[in-house]
């Protein structure tokens, strides 16, 4: 993939990933792992389906859900202590 391809990508990614150029086995990825963070009270089997009908087996599934998990156990520790963001520079 071309560097201005990756560009578009990770801008129109930025937006709404819906809208983005990705294969459905992505897109489900990434509705998965938006309910998992937005509203984990509410994931259920069905969640869990949708990525087996898309190819993913036991293992990636379970690496998709450590890896959002993961970020959102580090984010509210980040949260809880007041850690502060740093400022990128491009």
């Amino acid at each position: 993939m071309s560097a201005q391809r990756q560009d578009a990508l990770l801008e129109s990614l930025k937006g709404d990933y819906r809208r983005a150029s990705l294969e459905s086995a992505d897109l489900a990825m990434l509705k998965y792992s938006k309910k998992l963070t937005v509203t984990p009270g509410l994931m259920n089997r069905d969640d869990v389906e949708s990525l087996r009908i898309q190819g993913f087996d036991d293992r990636a599934i379970h690496d998709i859900c450590s890896v959002v998990a993961y970020f959102a156990f580090v984010n509210r520790i980040a949260d809880g202590l007041g850690v502060q963001l740093e400022e990128l520079h491009s």
